[in-house]
């Protein structure tokens, strides 16, 4: 019977005991353990354990959310220079950014003298709907006075942005007008497009210039080839000079268009990321059409990836500069509070097996950002010899031209940087802003005029006409940069034509800004040159190198292609939108 009782009483002894333990080791744990959770025996939990520690412990009240916001930035910077964190203020703007659209109000606009300036209206949008018009300024937003000098495009962009179908009214104040003009616009979707221009050259060649690879751009670039080929258009010339990137899949789509079938675009792989392939699947419009492609040092990541599949394919010729040099994937993820990151998932190469992925340290990425800097300081945008080619990671293209990896796709015809006519005067008054202050000025005073000439050829005739060489120098001088009358000499030509090119883009807009800056463009005129010439599909070298694909397998199989990733260079708009 004393054994049954045991019994009994054996599962409370046991809970007793357990529950003595815990109370006994929590003991020990606080007054001689110093502090060491449990929770800190691993690194995955360490951020966790001391910012509960911090939240717990410290001797001052700490904002905890402004903690994590500063520290999110600083962790991913020690990954690479592309690994980045996006707080949700910022993540609906950058996705905008290449989405194809955005809902606004439909104005471009400037912020000169602490006013918002409206450079132009976006036809058919909310804006003109309510009679604004270019030339009007935004003083007020909801009845607050919206001028000055805390006024910016992040703080404007911001206000004038919104839910589709809301509300917001502007006071607005017009040349023409003594009182202010109040006008209540509907927000409604503004197109946001990828194709800046497109048109024909000397009645031949299309040239379509691309800003950026975003969700609508291979639409764009459809509609632009129809319209080229429609007016009789004998090969292209695609420029993505400044394009910083965007989409991979819209590159791909893209260089599809240009490309024969089964022919290898772009693959991607990475530690967790298995090896992703695409190829031409041989519906493209334009397979045969002569084809040159224009690169810079502001070329990257995206219009790498197009660049290098034209001409590891030897599809076409590409003319300009080396490109930046990006060669990383990121993977868009998404908070619940609205904020994100983008994170480095794995590395893209180019056909022949090649990653243009440059150098970098990580957690050094101030020096990953200045080396375009380092190349413009050592000559390399002036002469191609001052290019150093990475000779261990040497590639070949399907005839066997020699292509190199590791820093940038280098162009197969290079053409340096024009200084001509660039003086410390010059650099002054455009470092200062004058050139766009007064370009804007004088587009304002005279837009009644000057709204006569809807040609970019007529309206340029008009400003030959008007002096603005000696009407720029004294209003210069005004703004505190003094007459060096040498100086302005040598930079005539160059200042008249980033004048004319100034008021040309306020009054007929971007396409014809860019026509009139194409025609007088070294790097557009070589590509033209060789168009005329016949020479945009390369030809195989004198002495064909052996074994070229087999030599590319290999290297792939030896995994020696790159260690490297590139930052971003931030393209600068001449206006905003929204």
């Amino acid at each position: 019977m004393s054994n049954k009782n045991n019994f009994h009483f054996t599962p409370l002894i046991i809970a007793v005991s357990v529950v003595l333990g815990i109370l006994i080791g929590t003991f020990y744990a606080k007054h001689y353990g110093g502090n060491k959770l449990g929770i800190i025996n691993a690194s995955s939990n360490k951020l966790n354990a001391l910012l509960h520690v911090i939240e717990n412990q410290y001797v001052d009240t700490v904002n905890m959310t402004d903690l994590v916001e500063k520290t999110m930035p600083q962790i991913l910077a020690e990954l690479d220079p592309h690994s980045t964190y996006i707080p949700a203020k910022d993540l609906e703007e950058v996705n905008s950014e290449l989405e194809g659209s955005f809902s606004g109000v439909g104005i471009q606009f400037t912020i000169m003298q602490d006013t918002i300036h409206v450079n132009s209206i976006v036809p058919g949008g909310p804006a003109e709907k309510v009679g604004m018009l270019a030339g009007d300024r935004i003083v007020t937003v909801d009845d607050s006075l919206f001028v000055g000098k805390d006024l910016n495009n992040e703080r404007a962009l911001r206000t004038l942005k919104g839910p589709k179908g809301s509300q917001v009214k502007l006071g607005v104040k017009r040349a023409t007008e003594k009182e202010l003009l109040y006008f209540t616009v509907v927000r409604g979707d503004i197109p946001q497009n990828t194709i800046d221009a497109a048109y024909l050259l000397d009645d031949k060649y299309g040239y379509i210039q691309v800003s950026k690879f975003g969700r609508t751009s291979h639409v764009e670039l459809l509609s632009a080839i129809a319209q080229l080929s429609h007016q009789g258009c004998q090969g292209f010339i695609i420029d993505l000079r400044d394009n910083t990137g965007g989409y991979m899949d819209a590159a791909t789509r893209m260089a599809n268009e240009f490309l024969p079938a089964n022919k290898l675009i772009v693959y991607a792989e990475g530690r967790k990321y298995p090896r992703w392939e695409d190829y031409a699947d041989g519906t493209g419009c334009s397979q045969e059409a002569p084809l040159v492609v224009l690169i810079n040092e502001g070329s990257a990541s995206a219009s790498e990836i197009f660049a290098g599949a034209i001409q590891d394919n030897d599809r076409g010729t590409i003319v300009g500069r080396r490109s930046f040099g990006k060669g990383l994937v990121q993977q868009p993820i998404d908070f619940s509070d609205g904020s994100g990151i983008r994170l480095t998932i794995a590395r893209y190469y180019t056909p022949s097996g090649r990653c243009i992925q440059r150098p970098y340290d990580s957690g050094d990425n101030m020096a990953y950002e200045m080396d375009w800097i380092h190349r413009y300081e050592h000559g390399e945008f002036f002469s191609k010899d001052s290019i150093k080619l990475n000779k261990d990671q040497q590639f070949f293209t399907g005839l066997g031209r020699t292509v190199y990896g590791g820093g940038g796709i280098m162009p197969d015809v290079f053409v340096p940087q024009d200084t001509t006519g660039i003086t410390s005067w010059l650099i002054e008054v455009n470092n200062k802003g004058i050139i766009l202050q007064y370009s804007f000025d004088y587009t304002d005073k005279n837009r009644a005029k000057m709204a006569e000439y809807t040609r970019q050829e007529d309206l340029l005739k008009y400003l030959q006409s008007q002096n603005l060489i000696q009407q720029f120098v004294r209003y210069a001088d005004q703004k505190g940069v003094k007459r060096r009358n040498l100086l302005i000499q040598k930079s005539r030509k160059l200042l008249e034509r980033n004048l004319y090119a100034s008021i040309i883009y306020n009054m007929l807009g971007r396409q014809e800004y860019i026509r009139y800056i194409n025609e007088s463009d070294a790097t557009v005129k070589k590509a033209v040159e060789i168009l005329e010439k016949g020479e945009a599909f390369p030809q195989a070298p004198d002495s064909p190198t052996e074994g070229t694909k087999d030599a590319n397998k290999d290297r792939i199989a030896q995994g020696d292609l790159f260690t490297e990733n590139p930052a971003e260079i931030f393209r600068l708009a001449h206006a905003a939108s929204c």
